[in-house]
């Protein structure tokens, strides 16, 4: 069964939260809600996200400063931030979300719509990661097993199963590759496709290394994510 990926929600408006949730419900997520930007920031410690939707203008800790916060540490720095903001104060208030690392930044109201389409390329990036580097950690398994001396029909099997289960990765980021460039998607979505299509290239270049009469047995996976 393949694990349903978290979306944060930051707002320290209820019922700013409870429409998002509304929003967001169809895409069949977990969504984890925050009323502050000092929650979001526990909430990260413990738990990985896809994507996550930041309020702007909260009491104490904003939505720039949280962001910060969470582009200075390795382990979130690069979970994608969608800024959700009631004002807007020209180009340089834009600018400022930018800066401070989101890839998105909408004014309210919103097109709902609009909203769950992008926060759903995010998603199915997320989910594409994940099974790259379950990908990975089955081939690291390969590399060790092999040195280890497995047999020939145990080995050959692994190898079978890699490359099946690879190929439905690779076949579904290519499919997610086109719908980005049909839809005129957000520039961080179509480099983020790319370098997840970089990491798949990587990894079936390794792969086939392993194939019997390859001469490739002594092949490296990088464990980059």
């Amino acid at each position: 069964m393949v694990q349903k990926a978290k979306i944060l929600l930051v707002d320290d408006r209820p019922e700013n939260l409870l429409a998002l949730e509304a929003i967001l419900s169809a895409l069949d997520q977990t969504l984890v809600r925050a009323s502050s930007g000092e929650e979001a920031l526990k909430a990260l410690l413990t738990d990985d996200f896809a994507v996550i939707l930041l309020d702007v203008q909260m009491p104490g800790m904003d939505g720039f400063e949280t962001a910060a916060h969470i582009k200075r540490r390795e382990r979130t720095r690069d979970i994608p931030i969608i800024f959700l903001t009631a004002i807007n104060h020209g180009p340089h208030h834009t600018f400022r979300g930018y800066a401070a690392g989101a890839v998105d930044y909408i004014s309210k109201p919103f097109d709902p719509w609009v909203l769950r389409a992008k926060v759903s390329v995010f998603v199915e990036l997320y989910m594409k990661n994940c099974q790259l580097r379950e990908q990975a950690a089955l081939l690291r398994l390969q590399l060790e097993g092999g040195k280890g001396g497995v047999g020939g029909k145990e080995s050959a099997g692994l190898l079978a199963e890699l490359s099946a289960r690879l190929a439905a990765v690779e076949e579904q980021a290519e499919a997610l590759s086109k719908q980005l460039d049909d839809e005129s998607a957000d520039a961080a979505a179509v480099a983020t496709a790319a370098h997840l299509e970089r990491k798949l290239t990587g990894l079936r270049r390794a792969l086939d290394a392993l194939e019997p009469g390859s001469g490739g047995g002594g092949a490296a996976v990088s464990s980059q994510n």
